[in-house]
């Protein structure tokens, strides 16, 4: 076999090893399929993800999106079946933690695959916030049981993330002493520590338990008449996120508050806007211990970037009256907490793959420099931090808590392009109104709530703007 051959054959050995996963830009791909969400084109999103997604064998990833896209087209049913197919497959991972969590630790800590090559099992927040949107579908159905068993759900997954975690923080400081590999995050030359050192991030409890989550499962709870069970979900929303007047005022209406008056409805606008940030890869030189001593290697390292195609909403309009909004949930903020409680595990198991590859390549050097070439040119191919994550899914969630009259409201909404009026129809005695916004889109859900477009040439002038 001539050079050119045997450097072609060792190349390409080397990028299957890797697998097509290697190549993929998934930061490229959400992109494209989040500019057509923020335009409303919802099918051409869904076609987006359909194109990138060929395979018989659907990954965790896929379904999350898909849901969330169907949900956004207003396809309520489509999106739970989606989200029951994601749902299926962390209950996979579940049962695999359960029943060895040794088993399971050992083979995520397994230091010779990279990352972006990995099976994606979901970042924490992404297992709680699944049940937490198919609980906000149920209820934009009106079905608060079927939204019980998803909150359920969400408490237990909570209590497994959190053992887990624990085991995993202990086995991984085992592992850093005996590899003897001692940087950390903040020792990166040129990474952007600030970013996972911000208030609102060190502030987090963890990265997984959204106030959000707990809020809605006690105000689910109370609509089912289940006091003792909403008491603890009003009481652990507020210790997440403290000195939240709506957070503490929900405890204190408990027990206090005045019964609804015939025709009245306790009613709970949830407002969900901008998409989750992106990951990327950046290149950060990195002192390795080897055999032959230290040796400086540009490593990659995944960092965060913001979505700033959605601005801050401060507050909506509903019947001409302006209507505060409290915010209880930041995927930013929670995926730059996942991020930071990550980083020990992922200097440790780039540092000990970018070692082994080292002295790998030096003893192929010595037998064949031709071969020793062709696996640094695929590594070099093959380097990057995972760029995986739940792209679609929103990344602020406020809420604003009143009681209506029932029969039909009219609601402004302001979005990147001016306002969004919204008609929504109260009829039960405690009501969740989902609406989403993302860039100039609002995307509303169930049969309660429907965006008004005016004619062409006629201005929506039914509300002051906010």
């Amino acid at each position: 076999m001539t050079s050119r051959g045997l450097l072609a054959l060792l190349v390409c050995a080397s990028l299957q090893l890797s697998g097509c996963a290697a190549f993929r830009s998934y930061d490229n791909e959400l992109t494209q399929t989040g500019l057509q969400l923020q335009g409303g084109n919802v099918d051409a999103a869904l076609a987006l993800l359909e194109k990138n997604n060929t395979g018989e064998n659907k990954d965790l990833l896929y379904f999350l999106e898909k849901g969330e896209l169907l949900r956004a087209k207003g396809d309520l049913q489509a999106s739970q079946d989606a989200w029951r197919s994601a749902d299926q497959a962390v209950l996979v991972w579940e049962d695999a933690v359960r029943g060895d969590p040794a088993k399971y630790l050992g083979e995520f800590g397994s230091f010779l695959v990279n990352d972006r090559v990995r099976r994606y099992e979901g970042y924490d927040y992404e297992k709680v916030m699944l049940t937490t949107q198919m609980a906000l579908n149920q209820l934009a159905l009106g079905d608060f049981e079927a939204a019980r068993t998803e909150i359920k759900k969400t408490h237990e997954r909570e209590a497994l993330i959190a053992e887990l975690r624990d085991k995993e923080y202990l086995k991984r400081e085992e592992e850093a002493e005996k590899q003897g590999i001692t940087a950390q995050f903040k020792d990166l030359q040129g990474y952007p520590v600030e970013a996972l050192n911000a208030p609102e991030v060190v502030n987090l409890k963890n990265s997984y338990q959204s106030a959000f989550s707990h809020y809605l499962s006690g105000f689910v709870y109370e609509a089912l008449g289940e006091k003792g069970l909403a008491a603890p979900g009003y009481r652990k929303a507020a210790e997440l996120l403290p000195n939240t007047p709506l957070l503490e005022q929900a405890l204190l209406d408990l027990d206090s508050k005045a019964p609804l008056d015939i025709g009245q409805s306790e009613v709970l606008v949830v407002v969900q806007s901008g998409l989750a940030p992106s990951r990327a890869s950046i290149r950060i030189p990195l002192p390795i211990p080897t055999s032959n001593g230290l040796i400086i290697t540009p490593l990659s390292f995944p960092v965060i970037k913001a979505d700033t195609s959605t601005p801050r909403i401060a507050g909506l309009s509903l019947d001409e009256q302006t209507l505060s909004l409290t915010q209880l949930n930041s995927i930013e903020a929670m995926s730059r907490r996942a991020l930071r409680d990550d980083m020990p595990g992922i200097i440790l198991r780039t540092s000990v793959r970018a070692a082994t590859r080292s002295v790998a390549q030096k003893q192929l050097n010595d037998i064949n420099p031709l071969a020793g070439l062709a696996v640094g040119i695929a590594s070099a191919i093959t380097e990057g931090a995972d760029e995986r994550t739940w792209r679609t899914l929103p990344d602020n969630t406020q809420i604003a808590r009143l009681r209506l009259a029932k029969g039909e409201h009219r609601l402004r909404l302001p979005t990147a392009a001016g306002s969004t009026l919204v008609t929504i129809k109260v009829e039960r005695d405690y009501q969740v109104i989902p609406l989403r916004v993302t860039g100039s889109q609002v995307f509303t859900s169930g049969n309660a709530a429907h965006t008004i477009t005016p004619a062409a040439g006629q201005p929506l002038a039914l509300a002051n703007d906010i």
